[in-house]
């Protein structure tokens, strides 16, 4: 054996564990990848070095996993195809899946180097903007925590949604640019691109029992593969989420480039480039919405070629395809799977329709996300006619045969089968696409689940009723406790044992062993709290200037700007508070901070006139000294994964008060109730769960029920404007800050928060639900007195969030859906 082969074998059998062993590689990664010594290397550099380490020993498990996979071939494989995974950095995930935390952490401080430092030159990953994607994310962490082969599909964003930036009050959006540094943890794939094609004209070629269908002319783009691997947790598997990249076919037209035309030369280039530049470009204009449907076909079509590629290399058999692979659709962005694979197992397979639409239906499931009109997607007949003119004929006959099943099953009740075509009114319906052609549809919590089965699919679920089931959301709690609250997880540890890192439901020992009520283990719990609460002060402080009491509530609402999410709700009631401590001095408030954050879409009015409303709110109470001392407000500018983990630890009090029936599920609920704090929320998605797991004496409820919702928009006898002229302090309240007492030196005004509460009827029913809300808010205020008991709630939060964990769903997800 050669000394090369011998030096190979000899790195490849290293334990990474040994203290002296991991401090050589480190110093050695340095000195080749950075050309640098240890006592000239930046933060930087360590980071880079440090990841670089750390990527060598997953990838050695990584290929380990690929090959098992393939030497079992009952094992079959599930892609996740998600237009978001909201990932948060990866270097201290990984470390902590390879079980390399502790020896890391010892050998940079023998080392004489920040470990915490180099762990935050990480940036977020610009892959997603919310619950959908920190969704898929948690998701992956599952599936490869549990063995099951589970690869993720997604878009190489160069972009992500923007960072936000507070400028006088105002959100500001800036270019969210994560790969500035190159992303330590992807792998560049060019042998396994895929060709997308786009535009063009199709031929028609009669045949032998079949049309053969031609795409001619067409623009094509290259989708280049990058993987990043997932690996479960210290269990040597390791998936892979693949993301996809942008090229051209053509990266320069040398003969425009001659003549002067340079512009013309790199304009193809750019053109490609584009449909990878950025998660969610504004689609207010034609173009953008021609860009984010062509970004979707890009990566649902990319995705499936790859997928068939490695399926008939390995299996062969294109008619046993679900028998080895399920393609699960994260809400509709990706629901193009249903004719795209449609397309490839016809045109390029050679299958008929009937057999190609039997596998395709049998291999797609789908999860839907929301109830929001503007959120279920629907394109114009002319995008897709344009962009996609193989997918449209193909999407026309899937429509034409469903409504011929519909008129049979009606007796030509053609108002009905209207109702439910997926093609009407020179519109696709991507949602009854995407329920037409899977075999499972799930909701991501039971509430919601029923309005979709009862409320906004009743028709599909009378014709398609074993299709439809829920999975409510979880939350992966390594990532949530053990990683961003490792003092609360040690303390977790040291109570019931390690085996709730791995078994989330032995959480409930907590409560079996009587821990919760116990008054030395009560005491650490809020010990920890305490020192959360410091840290996340002192982040206020550098980012805010603002000081705040970590003894005060920590009273938190982080969640996308919405009007349904009610932050509205919230300020109303900071007002209010406001007003009361003005009207008696002496009244028995509980000092409270109340922290805000989350980002308004750039075309949302109402959303970015909230978050300026929030810093005219905060500025006027944070600077009055009649009240600072008993309240603050804070808005957190630029919220993500890193943010939240700094968050969720320190809040006291979790702000879930969405409008009844509107909030599909919530995982921010969640992740606080595993962090030890005590939700205030209506009885909407998750929320309902939660309230069921932890019992109603540790749980503040409020507001309209899902039916009372649904009654009031049915029977339109709710009138805002009468309301308010009934209810004489709200009115002062809305009429101030309509008026001059809320408005800034700058003479802010607030017209479509006006607009939503009195022209538009105060759709999500903010001033209906406000007594409510402000009678819940004074029961925390009297519970967080008295310590001990508030404490036991928010440890009985922590014994019950077992079920909310995301292998408990994965495994429904493996058992109910995907049969792996």
């Amino acid at each position: 054996m050669s000394d090369k082969n011998k030096n190979k074998d000899v790195q490849f059998t290293m334990d990474y564990t040994d203290k002296k062993t991991f401090t050589m590689l480190f110093i050695d990664k340095l000195e080749v990848l950075r050309g640098i010594t240890l006592d000239n290397a930046s933060v930087d550099d360590c980071y880079i070095a440090l990841a670089s380490l750390t990527k060598d020993q997953i990838m050695k498990q990584w290929i380990r996993s690929g090959v098992n996979i393939y030497k079992n071939n009952s094992k079959k494989q599930v892609y996740y195809f998600s237009l978001e995974f909201l990932l948060g950095p990866m270097l201290l995930r990984n470390l902590m899946s390879l079980g390399l935390k502790d020896v890391c952490d010892e050998s940079l401080a023998d080392l004489g180097l920040d470990a915490e430092a180099i762990y935050s030159v990480e940036l977020d990953p610009g892959l997603g903007n919310g619950g959908l994607g920190r969704l898929a994310a948690c998701f992956l962490d599952s599936l490869a925590f549990l063995g099951i082969p589970g690869n993720g599909c997604s878009i190489r964003y160069k972009y992500g949604l923007f960072e936000q930036k507070i400028v006088d009050g105002y959100q500001v959006e800036m270019p969210d640019n994560w790969l500035k540094i190159d992303s330590v943890w992807e792998v560049k794939k060019p042998h396994k691109a895929m060709l997308i094609k786009y535009f063009g004209e199709i031929r028609e070629e009669p045949g032998v029992n079949r049309t053969w269908f031609h795409h001619e002319n067409y623009e094509s783009v290259i989708a280049m593969p990058y993987d990043v691997p997932i690996p479960g947790y210290e269990n040597e598997t390791v998936n892979t989420l693949r993301l996809w990249s942008a090229e051209s076919t053509q990266q320069f037209d040398y003969g425009s480039f001659s003549s002067g035309d340079y512009l013309n030369a790199v304009s193809r280039k750019y053109s490609a480039e584009a449909i990878s530049e950025v998660l969610y470009p504004d689609d207010s204009n034609y173009q953008n919405r021609m860009l984010r449907l062509k970004q979707q076909y890009f990566f649902v079509s990319a995705g499936l070629q790859s997928i068939l590629m490695h399926y008939k290399k390995h299996y062969g058999d294109i008619h046993k395809l679900h028998e080895h692979i399920s393609i699960h659709i994260n809400d509709t962005h990706p629901a193009l799977a249903v004719p795209e694979l449609m397309r490839l197992l016809m045109d390029e397979e050679g299958l008929g329709w009937d057999e190609a639409w039997d596998i395709t239906v049998k291999t797609i499931s789908y999860t839907n996300h929301t109830i929001l009109p503007e959120a279920l997607e629907r394109w114009s007949e002319d995008c897709f006619r344009h962009l996609l003119p193989r997918i449209f004929m193909i999407v026309h006959e899937i429509n034409n045969r469903w409504c011929a099943l519909l008129a049979n099953r009606f007796n030509n009740d053609m108002g009905k089968v209207s109702s439910m075509a997926i093609v009407k009114n020179g519109e696709i319906s991507m949602a009854y696409l995407a329920i037409v052609g899977s075999h499972a549809i799930n909701g991501v919590a039971r509430v919601h689940s029923e309005i979709l089965k009862n409320e906004l699919f009743r028709n599909f679920y009378e014709i398609y009723p074993e299709r439809f089931n829920n999975k409510t959301n979880g939350i992966t709690h390594r990532r949530w406790v053990h990683q961003a609250n490792p003092e609360l997880a040690e303390l977790i540890t040291e109570t019931i044992g390690e085996e709730w890192l791995r078994e989330p439901l032995k959480l409930h020992l907590l409560e079996e062993t009587g821990a919760v009520n116990d008054k030395a283990f009560l005491k650490k719990m809020r010990k920890i709290k305490r020192i959360d609460k410091e840290k996340l002060s002192k982040v206020i402080l550098e980012q805010n200037g603002i000081v705040v009491n970590p003894d005060s509530i920590f009273d938190v609402q982080i969640k996308r700007i919405h009007a349904y999410k009610r932050q509205l709700l919230l300020l109303l009631n900071i007002i209010d508070q406001y007003y009361k401590i003005l009207e008696n001095p002496n009244i028995d408030i509980f000092p409270r901070t109340y922290i805000l954050a989350g980002k308004a879409a750039p075309s949302y009015h109402f959303a970015k006139e909230i978050i300026k409303f929030t810093s005219v709110i905060g500025d006027k109470i944070n600077n009055d000294p009649k009240v600072r001392d008993l309240i603050k407000v804070v808005f957190l500018e630029n919220y993500r994964v890193s943010l939240a983990e700094k968050i969720f630890p320190a809040t006291d009090l979790s702000e879930q008060i969405s409008t009844a029936s509107m909030e599909a599920s919530g995982t921010g609920n969640m992740k606080f109730m595993m962090n030890g704090a005590v939700t205030i929320g209506t009885y909407d998605g998750a929320n309902v769960e939660i309230f069921e797991a932890v019992g109603k004496e540790n749980y503040i409820s409020f507001g309209l029920t899902v039916p009372e919702v649904f009654e009031l928009r049915r029977n339109h006898s709710y009138n805002s404007r009468e309301f308010l002229s009934h209810h004489s302090r709200l009115k002062k309240i809305v009429h101030d800050f309509i008026n001059a007492d809320w408005k800034d030196a700058l003479q802010a005004d607030f017209p479509y928060i006006f607009d939503s509460l009195i022209t538009h009827n105060d759709e999500f029913f903010v001033l209906k639900d406000f007594d409510a809300y402000v009678k819940a808010q004074e029961k925390a205020n009297t519970l967080y007195k008295n310590k001990e008991k508030w404490t036991h709630m928010a440890a009985m939060n922590i014994a019950n969030s077992g079920i909310f964990s995301s292998d408990e769903v994965i495994k429904r997800y493996a058992k109910e859906i995907w049969n792996v």
